[in-house]
């Protein structure tokens, strides 16, 4: 499949929700006609009340009117948490009005969000309907009994982005918890009987599979339904999968008898002989698989959700086998935000990060460290990156935090349930105790448990950002995430190799992964001798080529050492932390590949390119350091083809193999005053490829 193909795929079936799935329900976007204001906490209440304020002058008092009108999603701080420390944390009110018609008093009507920061409140015509906390998670309530028909309704919302102890994450040090509704919202329309819409947000469908291989698959859908007409409803619960054109390949119709009491379970079994496997970026096949229910005959209601179907194993010491072979893990980890935008990403800016991964040769994705749009995961579906969800419990604890936690991996885990790209669910990030009896060890064996309860079909793993394998609160996980950066925070960047090697001889049997490593790196800072730089905390130099070094000997590490069984760079994008003021820009974290407004790659970035990208390329690293006072010098090139020859200023010379078979180097290049032109070329085939940059001798 190309991707222009798969994006249409996504963009028609799973998360761009067309307005209307039949007659039995409707989904519509609500995202215009709002308007918001931003309010401090000691007028809040009384603004609240009537959306106004007023100013005194000279004696007199002039009532001003405050709400902004805004498209959602939006958010408040896409400006100022990209700037500096100095931003706006606390409440803002949105509000929209809207008409509904009474021919919907017979149907049931439901607001579903898809991410509001951090706290929301929500009001249906003043009537107090719900609260949600936790930035990241989708949720849904219904409004049915609030509405007012063939008049105007009202819905408010207030959000708060304030760090609070029982809210995860409980500060704003690693990343910003930007404000506001910064995600979409959708108007839900059903019968009275049909899908469970209010289980955590979740698709109201559950879809499990086991002794998948390329003979067979079995397949389990459990369905939650219910009812509120005052009698049992008898009907048929239909359930199609087909293929990605569409084809009918399978069904069940069960016979069912919905209560008007609770939530009716029901489950079907079906299997598909000789199924096309979702293979991984190898092959990203997906199906569908549509849940209907049927009264008397008539649809009551439908969900469709993908199918990927696939086998993953992680084997301590060896790595990861997708459908019985060995899996190439080439990981980044993303964060959600971009320059200008803050949050508020569209689905064309999700969709253009994993453009820019997959010319990478991405392979597979830890989107950290929060819950991202339902766009994210079905793009990883279709992309086929292996992809590993997880919660904000990061960074910090404060022993306040458990119930939030525990509601925040039960979200991700029956939100994420039915993505084929999910194959772990992460618990923790760098939060940490002095023994195995305090809140981190045993607050993570409850979300543990809470994840395999839900979930007993795929991994679960927690991170701590020490180098230690055997630490208390990582051994309740089926895998270990280390997060280290050899040669920054400590060490040297060739230590990785021998910290690997003796982790390989103390523990093989474990299943561990390199989920964070990297260093900064600021494109527009060029320096001509490698030199790590003495202060990674305060410190407002930090060139680029030291970045570049990182990863190229690195990598060539993680590639000798199969105890690391992935591993995942941080971080495929520069984002935004408001409290950092490093490396000569503020507010900002320059350990991505590519830059904040995702315009510039870095030599980082082609250095990626040319290890997991088997497309023909060549590319001159440390272009930027241009600069030179040495007359004498080293070039290198990074490229997949079986032979590089370099030309500098018409002299030829024969590149050798560095680190690995895709890092070339020339030693003792002879440069001349003022400018020198330097070339790389080598051939794929009959094609020709190269590519050049210029460097200045002693500034001229």
């Amino acid at each position: 499949m190309n991707l222009k193909t798969l994006f249409f795929f996504i963009a028609s079936s799973f998360i761009l929700h067309p307005f209307a799935h039949g007659q039995s329900r409707t989904i519509t976007s609500f995202n215009e006609g709002w308007e918001y204001y931003k309010a401090n906490n000691s007028t809040f209440f009384t603004a609240f009340e009537n959306g106004q304020k007023y100013m005194e002058s000279q004696g007199q008092w002039t009532r001003l009117e405050i709400w902004e009108k805004v498209t959602l999603p939006h958010t408040y701080n896409r400006e100022d948490m990209q700037r500096d420390r100095n931003f706006f944390e606390g409440k803002a009110v949105y509000r929209k009005k809207f008409h509904v018609e009474s021919s919907l008093k017979d149907k049931r009507t439901f607001l579903k969000f898809e991410g509001v920061g951090a706290v929301a409140q929500l009001y249906i015509n003043d009537n107090y309907i719900g609260e949600h906390k936790g930035g990241y998670a989708m949720f849904s309530f219904e409004i049915t009994n609030s509405l007012q028909y063939d008049k105007e309704n009202t819905v408010t919302v207030v959000t708060d982005n304030q760090s609070r102890k029982d809210v995860i994450p409980i500060n704003q040090f690693l990343f910003p918890v930007y404000g506001g509704i910064y995600r979409p919202v959708y108007l839900i329309t059903t019968n009275k009987t049909g899908f469970v819409v209010t289980d955590q947000a979740s698709a109201g469908i559950y879809v499990r599979q086991q002794n998948v291989s390329r003979k067979r698959a079995d397949i389990y859908m459990e369905a939650k339904l219910e009812t509120k007409e005052k009698r049992a409803q008898h009907g048929e619960l239909l359930t199609e999968i087909r293929d990605y054109e569409g084809r009918l390949i399978k069904k069940d119709n069960t016979p069912i008898q919905i209560s008007p009491q609770g939530v009716t379970y029901f489950k079907q079994h079906l299997q598909l002989e000789n199924p096309r496997l979702w293979d991984g970026v190898r092959d990203p096949y997906l199906y569908s698989i549509t849940a209907k229910v049927f009264v008397n005959g008539e649809e009551m209601d439908v969900v469709r959700q993908p199918l990927g179907l696939r086998h993953v194993e992680i084997v301590g010491g060896k790595g990861v086998f997708l459908n019985g072979e060995k899996y190439p893990m080439h990981g980044v980890c993303r964060h959600q935000d971009r320059w200008g935008y803050g949050s508020a990403l569209s689905f064309a800016q999700h969709k253009e990060d994993f453009e820019i991964m997959k010319e990478m040769g991405v392979t597979t994705i830890r989107l950290a460290h929060y819950q991202q749009s339902p766009e994210v995961y079905a793009l990883a579906d279709t992309l086929g990156f292996l992809t590993w969800a997880e919660i904000p419990f990061v960074n910090r604890v404060s022993y306040y935090e458990g119930d939030n936690a525990k509601q925040q991996i039960t979200e991700l885990v029956k939100q994420n349930f039915n993505h084929p790209s999910i194959y772990i669910w992460g618990i923790h990030n760098e939060v940490y105790s002095k023994t195995a009896d305090e809140q981190v060890p045993v607050l993570s064996r409850a979300l543990q448990d809470i994840a395999k309860t839900l979930d007993p079909d795929r991994y679960t793993v927690s991170v701590t950002g020490y180098n230690v394998i055997d630490r208390q609160e990582n051994l309740n996980t089926d895998v270990q995430g280390i997060n280290h950066y050899f040669g920054w925070y400590g060490g040297k960047i060739e230590d990785l190799g021998p910290w690997a090697a003796e982790v390989q001889q103390n523990f093989p049997d474990y299943k561990i992964m390199l989920s964070e490593y990297g260093a900064d790196g600021n494109m527009d800072i060029g320096q001509e001798e490698l030199a790590q730089p003495k202060d990674v905390v305060t410190g407002k130099s930090f060139p680029e080529n030291y970045q570049t070094e990182t990863h190229i000997r690195q990598w060539a590490a993680i590639e000798q050492n199969p105890i690391i069984v992935a591993s995942y760079v941080w971080n495929m994008f520069e984002f935004a932390v408001p409290a950092w003021n490093r490396g000569g820009v503020n507010a900002r974290n320059l350990k991505g590949l590519v830059t904040f407004d995702r315009k510039r790659k870095k030599d980082s970035f082609y250095w990626y390119k040319a290890n997991w990208n088997p497309d023909p390329m060549i590319y001159l690293a440390n272009r930027r350091d241009n600069q030179r006072t040495q007359s004498v010098a080293k070039i290198q090139i990074f490229s997949n083809l079986n032979a590089i020859t370099v030309e500098v200023n018409g002299r030829e010379y024969v590149a050798k193999r560095g680190v690995n078979n895709r890092h070339w180097v020339v030693e003792h290049v002879q440069l001349k005053p003022g400018q020198n032109m330097i070339k790389a070329i080598g051939k794929h085939g009959q094609r020709q490829l190269k590519d050049e940059m210029q460097w200045t001798l002693n500034g001229k």
